[in-house]
């Protein structure tokens, strides 16, 4: 980080000291520690207890998966407080979430969970994606103000920053993949961070880039640009080319999406890209013609080697189409699998590279069905919903361009439904804060009584 950043850094500070203070002066002790769980919830998942992993060392995976019970113990508790504290002042705003469709993906969930290939591990990870989706949805509820919710934001941004450039500067063998690494050591100088992977940190960059655009809109013209401008710097150093491409595109397309008035043209706006994306990518393999198509076009046609596991991907749906092969349990041991064919890469990859069809291959057509409905479907109707109501425009912005990107992220790397994944964990707050602004009126400044 230069010398510029680093002034920047510390103005900021001093700055956000002083509305720090200013704001939780009007905060009762409740309240305040409304706002430390969710800014623990937001560090939690983005910084985790196992931060800068050694990919230098064969015992890496089993450090972290040592760690699991205390994973689960954590987010759990963290879950079950926030969850108490919600609903003791914000009841009817849950109740708007117990809807027939999401008991309908609640109870697919449990069925697949039980008919999995691997029982037991795909309710591990199920309780733990629980825990991780329930903080996800209750963030927006837990701060009494959306000032105190944009200082939430702001400070847990900021400290991850800050997190992240120490690695950087003070322990790179940590912080930036090397060519030691154990896996994929052509990755060498591209930066992670505190994260396992670029592929983590640059889509983590990219969604604080517009949390910083968000903050400077809301009025912190010194906390939103130094976060803004401190996560591009980053998003360009972790060598991530979709996070990167999608970074101001998919911000392009949400202020198109902003000041169109149809939800019809809005619908257009936002999906006919989305399926030409998947055709071009997963279906690419499944059709002839598409394939030839993609082939025509300036880009690696097997999109970095991925072709191959969709390929892989694809066989897996067709052996368990209805209710997939369990949720979170594909994965482990793909290598003995009759349909594992194809490169080293396909038979060895931790997921298929693409969330809609990885949803496919764990919880079955009827779950991804679901998702879609769920996740990709009612956001942008309840966007609509925010705008006609004019209820925090700025914010609903923010979801929105979040909830966007996730979407285009999605078509070359898996993160739905993905346990405590950082791109997931932000994409759910998106979907839920569309909810309830859709719903409800955020509350500006305090009041005597919630």
């Amino acid at each position: 980080m230069d010398r510029s950043a680093a002034d920047m850094t510390d103005v900021e500070a001093r700055s956000f000291g002083h509305a720090l203070r200013g704001e939780l002066a009007g905060l009762n002790v409740v309240q305040v520690a409304r706002c430390l769980i969710a800014v623990a919830a937001v560090l939690l998942v983005m910084i985790t207890l196992d931060p800068f992993p050694d990919l230098r060392s064969e015992d890496v995976a089993n450090v972290v998966g040592g760690r699991m019970a205390l994973n689960y113990v954590t987010f759990g508790l963290l879950a079950a407080v926030g969850v108490l504290f919600v609903l003791a002042t914000d009841a009817p705003s849950l109740k708007t979430l117990v809807t027939p469709l999401h008991l309908c993906l609640v109870g697919w969930m449990l069925i697949n969970v039980v008919l999995s290939e691997s029982r037991d591990v795909s309710i591990q990870r199920f309780v733990l994606a629980a825990s991780v989706t329930s903080l996800a949805v209750i963030l927006l509820l837990l701060p009494p103000t959306q000032r105190s919710f944009n200082l939430c934001l702001g400070v847990a941004a900021l400290l991850l920053l800050v997190v992240c450039y120490l690695g950087v500067i003070l322990a790179p063998q940590y912080s930036i993949h090397s060519a030691l690494d154990i896996t994929e050591p052509q990755l060498a100088g591209d930066w992670r961070g505190s994260f396992g992977h670029k592929n983590v940190a640059s889509p983590v960059m990219t969604i604080l880039v517009y949390v910083g655009i968000y903050l400077s809109a809301a009025g912190s013209f010194v906390m939103g640009p130094a976060i803004a401008i401190l996560a591009g710097i980053f998003l360009i150093f972790t060598g991530g080319k979709t996070s990167s491409v999608l970074c101001l595109s998919i911000y392009a397309l949400a202020s198109l999406v902003y000041v169109t008035r149809s939800l019809w043209l809005k619908r257009i706006i936002c999906f006919a890209p989305l399926i030409v994306m998947n055709l071009l990518t997963v279906g690419s393999v499944m059709s002839p013609v598409l394939g030839s198509i993609t082939r025509m076009l300036p880009i690696d046609p097997t999109f970095t080697g991925r072709s191959d596991i969709w390929e892989f991907a694809l066989a897996a749906v067709a052996e368990k189409p209805m209710t997939g092969h369990g949720y979170a349990a594909f994965w482990d041991d793909v290598t003995e699998r009759q349909t594992a064919k194809g490169s080293e890469w396909a038979v060895t990859a931790a997921h298929s590279h693409n969330s809609y069809l990885d949803l496919a291959v764990t919880i079955g057509l009827p779950g991804l069905l679901l998702v879609v409905l769920i996740f990709v479907w009612a956001p942008l109707r309840n966007f609509q919903e925010t705008q006609a109501h004019n209820r925090s425009n700025a914010l609903g912005k923010l979801f929105l361009t979040i909830w966007l990107f996730g979407l285009y992220f999605g078509t070359t790397e898996t993160f739905l439904l993905e346990r405590q994944n950082p791109v997931w964990f932000m994409f759910a707050l998106a979907v839920a804060g569309l909810h309830f602004l859709a719903r409800f009126q955020c509350v500006a400044e305090m009041e005597p009584r919630r």
